[in-house]
């Protein structure tokens, strides 16, 4: 069985419309609780953001099925998750303090609804990262609308005033957690996980060949590391430069020969397998594996005994994160990123609108997708400034079709036309205030969004997701952090201080 919340009191629990924040301090814990406490006290967003909630069940999320909250044992509340995921991403948090705030900060596990007269509730480590793992992409984007509603909500000066939003758009790089990719490297990983795979599966079926499994893993290892060695060697003189490149293609050759034995004994288990009953999902891990070994003996190959140059598009940065890419972004000092770029949309009032990950996709191909995206979230967005970036002459048309005012700069020399456009009081505006994005992402970084520990392109998803949600409940929860201060100010008078 599994509530959005545990309305029910108990002994010393002061309820979480109760908390009460020091309006001194300037803790990232307070802001997130604050903007938190502001979602659970606001009736009518309350229940928008509970039917959300509601969603989050395991068969329906994490798996195939379908799951009665009705039924079952009790599970953790929706309401817990959503604080849980905030705080994770919100102070950049990992799963072990994680564990700790829950099970030891008196307030925020007043806000997960535990009182104080010797509460058991206690969070086990495991539970927290199964539970987090329900969210999707999709739920977190409808909490974010709430979110980012509410904050605009607070911080109009009259009920029924709808001021037209300005966005800026601008793209930043999520690293992965990955080693840096090479041929060998990657060959290595691939024959080691298939031969620990196949050994598991073998055991469990009763078959032979692998019980040296550990020994067999060293063996291409062993080889591996001679050819780094070789590689490593900076001799200038030209004999021994050729001698060394020599003694470099043998240890190649020696190193793909054995992986090439070992790849065929793999695939000979993989067919016993087959004849078997086993479980499908080890089966197409193995296959993956066996996958990514068989194009890596290719790929070295091709490079190294061949001298051919590999096509970018046919390499994998990783075989654990197949989803990272190559990125350069020409920044002072940092060559290459190894990850996906994300895009995301701010407005005027620093509240991300929208975001977008960026799969095998350039900052041109996706400025037309956030501006009519953000646009269908928040209808009130009237303007919205890109960088250089973003620029193609298809653009300039086609984001004029969605937006009042359009702040793209156009590459290279400007004819008559386009100085004349970018001479415009309006777009000499959010030009110079377009900048402030970065303050934005800079924010989602500390967060925890400058590399994702999660694993797939769905964790990924995920992870960023929940970080544009705990950024803009940080950001929610400042805007009514001051404005709480400035009433106070005034109510003590211009010259009384505060206590």
């Amino acid at each position: 069985m599994r509530i959005v919340h545990d309305p029910q009191s108990k002994l010393g629990l002061a309820g979480i419309a109760d908390l009460v924040f020091d309006p001194k301090s300037r803790d990232d814990i307070d802001k997130l609780l604050r903007g938190l406490q502001h979602l659970y006290t606001t009736p009518d967003l309350r229940q928008r953001v509970f039917a959300i909630l509601a969603e989050i069940l395991p068969g329906k999320v994490a798996g195939p099925g379908k799951a009665s909250p009705h039924t079952g044992r009790p599970g953790m509340a929706q309401w817990n998750i959503l604080v849980l995921g905030v705080l994770r991403l919100g102070l950049d948090a990992d799963y072990d303090r994680l564990h700790n705030l829950a099970n030891q900060h008196k307030g925020i596990r007043q806000m997960l609804g535990h009182g104080d007269w010797d509460d058991p509730a206690y969070y086990e480590l495991q539970t927290l990262k199964d539970n987090l793992r329900l969210f999707t992409p999709d739920l977190l984007d409808r909490i974010n609308r709430e979110v980012v509603g509410a904050g605009h909500a607070a911080l109009k000066k009259k009920p029924d005033e709808s001021p037209l939003l300005e966005g800026r758009c601008d793209s930043f790089v999520v690293e992965t957690h990955v080693e840096y990719p090479t041929d060998i490297n990657l060959l290595y990983d691939a024959v080691r996980k298939a031969i620990e795979t196949a050994a598991d599966l073998s055991a469990e079926r009763g078959l032979p060949g692998w019980r040296q499994g550990s020994h067999l893993v060293r063996q291409p290892k062993k080889l591996r590391t001679k050819l780094q060695r070789l590689k490593r060697s900076a001799a200038k003189d030209e004999d021994k430069r050729q001698a060394r490149e020599e003694a470099i293609r043998q240890a190649c050759r020696d190193y793909l020969d054995r992986a090439g034995q070992l790849l065929e004994r793999l695939q000979d288990t993989r067919q016993a397998l087959a004849d078997l009953p086993a479980i499908p999902l080890r089966l197409a891990t193995l296959d993956g594996f066996l996958k990514h070994a068989v194009r890596q003996i290719d790929h070295v190959r091709r490079r190294v005994l061949e001298g051919e140059q590999v096509p970018h598009g046919e390499k994998v940065f990783s075989i654990f994160q197949p989803h990272t890419e190559w990125i350069s972004k020409g920044k002072a000092g940092v060559p290459v990123e190894l990850g996906l770029k994300v895009c995301v949309a701010e407005d005027q009032h620093r509240f991300i609108l929208h975001h977008h990950v960026m799969e095998k996709a350039t900052d041109g191909q996706v400025a037309v997708k956030m501006a009519e995206e953000a646009k269908q979230r928040f209808p009130g967005l009237d303007a919205m400034s890109f960088d250089k970036g973003f620029h193609s002459p298809s653009n300039q048309e086609e984001l004029k079709k969605h937006l009042r005012q359009v702040v793209l700069p156009r590459k290279g020399r400007l004819s008559a036309e386009g100085k004349r456009a970018e001479s415009d009081p309006g777009f000499v505006r959010l030009r110079r205030r377009h900048s402030a994005v970065e303050s934005a992402i800079n924010g989602l970084e500390s967060g925890g969004l400058d590399s994702c520990p999660d694993h797939g392109i769905d964790g990924f998803k995920r992870y960023v997701a929940l970080a544009v949600v705990a950024r803009n409940l940080h950001r929610l929860g400042a805007v009514l952090r001051d404005q709480e201060r400035e009433k106070a100010r005034r109510k003590r008078g211009p010259y009384q201080k505060a206590a």
